[in-house]
């Protein structure tokens, strides 16, 4: 069984870009504990063991007791966090406590008592899950002043099902929740990892429906987000690329009018407005073109993708476990695992934490550089 000390040594060590750079702020990041039957009370248990990641910033996690503690026991892992009453005043909040848990005052989830044979999708999962988001995205607009301002959002991975299930269907993700709460007029899904920066134009909608979804405007959006993201990372002239959305990237309309007629005319504009951007290029070329050496070229900074699984599995498949999600165009900064529930290896020590601490890094970076 792992122990506390040995956590550390476990996790694969994350890009340079995803470390915290050295800065006068330390931030403070809310935590969203995610579905509690899923894996993200053990991933954000591991990520946070590690006491020199909680020398770069405070946490304050949302969500409920019981995973976490059964999390740490399985792990072999010492709770380090204080509990704190989700209510609490303000005055409450501890400066000089590292991770600070604001327990949701409903009855704890504990897999032995839940009622379930597995974990799995549920109606307690998904209101748990919910309202820690909430709570995390309402932490980013309180005062700065306030002891619970936070400066960033981490989120754990969720049930979409879990949410439907628990009456919460105006939202088909975090993406779309974030936007709507944080009144973001323009956002966008970006894969950011060691090799590959992956941007996407239309995200959670069914195969069928992405050439009906994708407009000029879209693919503009898409574009500059891309170029305003990769400045916020510290690229100065971002190189950036847009996939065709047919094969060959339409082949001059013999294969599909949606690259010339759609597609072409946003990369206009944008260069238009001096972004350094090219294509539509055929997707099948332009990942290997983009991926940094040893798996690519590394000409460019950024994919503009059309679609979900055009983007996802170069990403997934050379950066695994060291990507990371970040919704762009929201006023505050929130990064995610790439990486879903988990339901299968929940509750028996075998999730990986690198996808969150990885996210947990990037945020602390990003937070830190935006002073």
């Amino acid at each position: 069984m792992a122990t506390k000390s040995e956590i550390p040594d476990n996790l694969a060590q994350c890009q340079a870009h995803h470390r915290p750079v050295a800065g006068s702020v330390r931030p403070t990041l809310a935590v969203s504990i995610g579905d509690p039957l899923g894996i993200g009370p053990e991933i954000i248990v591991k990520a946070l063991a590690d006491p020199l990641i909680r020398t770069h910033a405070r946490f304050h996690i949302y969500g409920t007791s019981a995973p976490l503690v059964a999390a740490a026991r399985l792990a072999g892992i010492e709770p380090y966090w204080l509990n704190l009453a989700r209510g609490s005043t303000a005055d409450s909040v501890p400066h000089h406590h590292e991770v600070v848990l604001m327990v949701d005052p409903e009855p704890d989830i504990a897999r032995s008592t839940s009622g379930l044979d597995a974990p799995g999708p549920s109606p307690e999962g998904g209101s748990v899950s919910f309202c820690a988001v909430d709570d995390a995205i309402a932490a980013t607009s309180l005062p700065v002043e306030h002891p619970r301002h936070a400066h960033a959002i981490v989120t754990a991975p969720i049930s979409k099902t879990s949410w439907r299930m628990a009456g919460h269907t105006s939202f088909p993700g975090h993406t779309e929740m974030l936007a709507h709460r944080l009144h973001a007029k323009r956002h966008a899904m970006l894969f950011v990892g060691p090799s590959l920066r992956v941007i996407l134009v239309t995200i959670h909608v069914p195969l069928m429906t992405v050439g009906h979804q994708l407009s000029s405007g879209s693919v503009l959006d898409a574009i500059e987000l891309a170029h305003a993201a990769c400045r916020e990372l510290g690229i100065d002239a971002p190189r950036l690329a847009v996939c065709g959305l047919n094969p060959h990237a339409g082949e001059g309309g013999l294969l599909g009018s949606e690259d010339g007629q759609i597609i072409a005319p946003a990369i206009h504009t944008a260069r238009e407005r001096l972004l350094n951007v090219t294509g539509p290029w055929p997707a099948d070329t332009l990942f290997s073109a983009a991926a940094a050496p040893p798996h690519g070229k590394g000409k460019f900074d950024c994919v503009v993708a059309m679609y979900h699984d055009q983007g996802l599995i170069p990403v997934k498949l050379l950066d695994g476990m060291k990507a990371v999600n970040v919704t762009v165009g929201l006023p505050t900064i929130r990064t995610s695992p790439a990486h879903g529930t988990a339901f299968d290896i929940a509750g028996r020590d075998l999730a990986d934490p690198t996808s969150m601490r990885c996210a947990i890094e990037l945020a602390i970076s990003m937070a830190t550089r935006a002073g």
